[in-house]
């Protein structure tokens, strides 16, 4: 299992590079075909390769990315290596362990025939093109569980609803020192509207509404002509990601003569615990049968493409992959004696499911 994390991480395959991720999809496709008996399906949505190993009919799908956000000649700097029990290297944790754990389990099954793999390249940037082969691949499915990594070694029962908005504002430019009042301050206006964004702000239950990437103005002497801002929204469930929404699409300019538009809306829909809790029972049995003692669940903020199957009522699990830490993050690493742990645990809950 080592050796095939090794290979993997040592094929970079950042998101927006077509090339890079085109030579993952080639080595794991050739690495599936070897270990699962069967050569996986290369699926193109938009000029984007995607794998699917026997996707016709499955009752049970695992899915994961092979795409990380590691930019090319990272390994230059930061090798995959391996010292103390630990291994790292860029997306060794997030998540090309979790793909050779899924593909282990898969192949210590007596009878794979109802188990599907679907392996995508652009969950990093929100799945741009795979959302849809996602929920076509695990519609009607008995359960879908996702190999991304655990929480300090929890499976992840519930994932916060993501919404990905941008309030753009149009003022009007004017000289800054002869007529500033001429003109229309996007500046001001877009601090306004942040502080009205960041009031939709709603913790005691889970809401959280951030602005984050902040620009505007042209050159320093000149009232600007616009700005904008990027919002980041996480809610725990589907009715407070609808409410955050309506908010932002009710916002309204303060400034005479400006005007706000809003780009953008919800990206992902939550997981839900009780899309999950049945599916984690199952996980708490097969997890001591491999091993592993009291299995913990817990909810998180970040999105996956569990999400996008929970979303469409297929029963959940998610954080099934490898031990470790450090997410994007330099010096993301895995703990080498739990892949075989974790693979065992992963192919018990196939087998109660399949």
């Amino acid at each position: 299992m080592l050796d095939a994390v090794a290979d993997l991480v040592s094929i970079e395959s950042p998101t927006a590079d077509l090339a890079a991720v085109r030579r993952v999809v080639e080595h794991t496709e050739a690495w599936l075909t070897a270990r699962l008996g069967s050569a996986p399906e290369v699926v193109v949505r938009e000029g984007r390769p995607h794998l699917l190993w026997n996707g016709a009919r499955p009752g049970v799908v695992i899915v994961g990315h092979l795409d990380t956000v590691w930019p090319l000649g990272t390994l230059e700097r930061w090798p995959f290596s391996v010292a103390d029990g630990r291994a790292t290297g860029p997306g060794v944790f997030d998540m090309k362990a979790g793909v050779v754990i899924a593909a282990e389990a898969i192949a210590s099954l007596a009878d794979p025939g109802r188990v599907a793999l679907l392996l995508t390249t652009d969950e990093e940037t929100g799945s741009p093109t795979s959302r849809a082969l996602v929920e076509e691949t695990v519609r009607g499915c008995r359960a879908a569980l996702v190999c991304e990594p655990p929480q300090n070694g929890a499976v992840k029962t519930a994932r916060k609803g993501v919404g990905m908005y941008t309030v753009a504002v149009t003022g009007r430019a004017a000289h800054a020192g002869l007529e500033p009042e001429n003109g229309v301050n996007a500046t001001v206006e877009l601090a306004h509207q942040v502080l009205a964004v960041t009031a939709l702000n709603d913790p005691a239950h889970g809401t959280t509404v951030t602005p984050t990437v902040a620009a505007s103005g042209t050159v320093g002497n000149t009232v600007p002509p616009s700005a904008t801002v990027y919002v980041d929204v996480r809610a725990t469930s589907a009715t407070a990601l609808d409410e955050v929404d309506r908010a932002l699409r009710g916002l309204a300019p303060v400034l005479p003569g400006a005007r706000v538009e809003l780009l953008g809306g919800v990206n992902r829909p939550p997981l839900e615990r009780a899309m999950a809790i049945g599916l984690y029972e199952l996980a708490v049995d097969a997890a001591t049968e491999a091993g592993i003692e009291g299995l913990a669940e817990c909810m998180v903020g970040g999105g996956s493409d569990g999400n996008f199957t929970a979303g469409i009522g297929v029963p959940t699990l998610d954080g099934l992959g490898a031990v470790g830490g450090g997410a994007h993050a330099e010096g993301e690493w895995i703990d080498v004696a739990e892949l075989p742990r974790r693979a065992a645990m992963l192919a018990g809950l196939l087998r109660r499911l399949t």
